[in-house]
């Protein structure tokens, strides 16, 4: 190996352990930044599991209570609003059980506004079947101009059903029929649901679908 190539190698050696001394507590506090990261990604993930199983617990007692019947007096916003932030679906919910005890109650006016802070709560997965039974309350108060906007989806068979009856309840009937139409089309023929669609239908004037055909 020629001279040159012989202290070439040594520069480099050199060369690295210097860098090491300079360096070395740098790495040495990567690694602990490395392992602190860790550390915290556990704590944060232990307390995850923590904030579930309280908001799990919360919501069973709330779901309990008011399935009892028992209405908080601040009309279950504390509990709902403590739901939400940790687990918004479970928030919900509790919103759609607290909605149903108030209208057994006989505050449906206190039901609906409970589902409409609901319809602002981010959980997407429910928002459907809250602004549908928002949509029917109101529909029941004589409300049925807005119940409208809340049944915007062509895909859910029980807004376009609950947008036959608020239309029915305008009395629109052509558009309560169109409604109806749609909403059987979206119903399998086997489900207790699509009769009662169906009877809707013949009393807002329309015609089900293959009533006249031999199959």
């Amino acid at each position: 190996m020629a001279i040159d190539e012989l202290l070439n190698e040594h520069e480099q050696s050199e060369q690295v352990r210097n860098w090491l001394r300079n360096n070395a507590l740098g790495l040495i506090g990567g690694v602990g930044l490395g392992l602190a990261v860790i550390a915290g990604w556990q704590w944060w993930q232990g307390q995850r599991l923590q904030s579930g199983m309280q908001a799990n617990a919360s919501y069973a007692q709330a779901s309990e209570a008011f399935e009892a019947g028992k209405i908080p007096q601040d009309k279950g916003q504390a509990v709902i609003a403590g739901l939400d932030k940790g687990n918004p679906t479970l928030g919900t919910l509790a919103a759609l059980q607290l909605a149903k005890a108030q209208v057994d109650a006989g505050k449906r006016d206190d039901a609906i506004a409970t589902l409409r802070k609901q319809d602002n709560a981010n959980a997407a997965d429910l928002r459907p079947v809250v602004r549908e039974r928002l949509a029917r309350l109101l529909i029941d108060a004589g409300k049925a101009k807005d119940a409208l906007p809340l049944l915007d989806d062509e895909r859910d068979a029980a807004m376009l059903d609950a947008r036959g009856d608020a239309q029915f309840a305008l009395g629109d009937r052509a558009k309560a029929q169109e409604a109806y139409r749609k909403a059987l089309a979206l119903v399998d023929v086997g489900n207790p649901q699509h009769r009662l669609i169906t009877m809707k239908l013949i009393e807002a004037g329309g015609t089900p679908p293959h009533a006249g055909s031999n199959g």
